[in-house]
This record gives C-alpha cells, structure tokens and sequence, in this order.
C-alpha cells in the first residue's frame, strides 16, 4: 500500500466498550517512541477515543507526537520504521500531519510539528470528553449511530463525526 492510499473498508465500523488496558499500551508505546527518538520527541500523548474513560472507540490507540519538523521525514521516520510503523498518510495541506501505522499494538501515530495548533485543538476536545458527561454521552451516540451505517472508506466515518466533534470543541473552548 502506497502513502496516501485509502484501503476500502466496505462495511459498518466495530467499536468495542472502553477497555482500561488502553492507558497501558499507550505508556508502553509511548516508552518506544522515546528511545527510538530521544529528544526529537517533544510531546507524547494518548488522544481519541481510547483515551477517554468510559467511551466506546476502535481498538485503536491514538497517539499524538510532536517533532521539531514534521516535515523532516528523515528525522524521525526510518527511527519509527525500525519500531515497526509504516508512515501511511502525508497531508502537507492539513498541518503537514503525517500518520504511520503499526500493527502489534494497533496504533494510529500522528505526528505534528511542535508548534502546531491541531495539537491543542486534539488534546482540549480529548480532555472535555474526560470532565463531561454531558458532550462524552452525545458523543459516543453519534459514533455508535454512525458506525452502524456502511463505509466505502474508514476516514467517511471519520468526517461524518465532524459537526459535532466542532459542537463540543466549541463549548469545550468556552
């Protein structure tokens, strides 16, 4: 499979009750991803659903790092190959976000420059749904509804759970 080449998925998406072992395999990750890059790694965090107590999710923990230059490939991604990751999208559109892939653990590494705003704006809309009910409820309503329907295409899913990912970012910002 080719960078920026979009699997077809074909069917509903399986979400799976939250499970606590997540926060373990993240930290054990997490771990990895610090020895691979040493200082090049300016920030580690779990973030999406996997990372929200209590919340259904993919079984699929995401991770959010924060390079120097998410730009400069060669800084950081053969140190993540050699860790198992496949670099699977590059979106120099979209904050020069690059996302690698690893299989064992499932695990969605995206990877930002440090100063990059989509970093905050992942981490507040995580945080909110960890203190609110209220947002991690409807939340979890519009995912379940959504994943039950057919998907050419994972990321439709993805956007599909846009207008209210913006709704609770908005009140989680206020």
């Amino acid at each position: 499979m080719r960078i920026n080449e979009r699997p077809r998925h074909d069917g509903p998406i399986m979400l799976v009750e939250y499970d606590p072992a997540w926060t373990g395999r993240f930290e054990r990750e997490a771990r990895r991803i610090r020895a691979a890059l040493g200082t090049r790694a300016l920030l580690l965090e779990h973030a999406g659903s996997t990372s929200v107590p209590g919340l259904v999710a993919k079984p699929i923990i995401d991770i959010v790092l924060a390079v120097p230059d998410s730009t400069s490939e060669d800084d950081y991604v053969p140190a993540l190959e050699a860790e198992g990751y496949v670099l699977r999208i590059r979106e120099p559109d979209w904050y020069e976000h690059r996302m690698l892939r690893k299989a064992d653990p499932s695990v969605n590494l995206h990877v930002f420059s440090a100063d990059c705003a989509e970093i905050d704006r992942m981490l507040r809309f995580r945080d909110h749904l960890r203190t609110n009910e209220a947002d991690r409820q409807l939340y979890e309503r519009t995912k379940r509804e959504l994943a039950a329907r057919e998907w050419a295409f994972v990321q439709d899913y993805a956007d599909a759970k846009g207008d209210v990912v913006e709704e609770i970012i908005a009140r989680a910002a206020a």
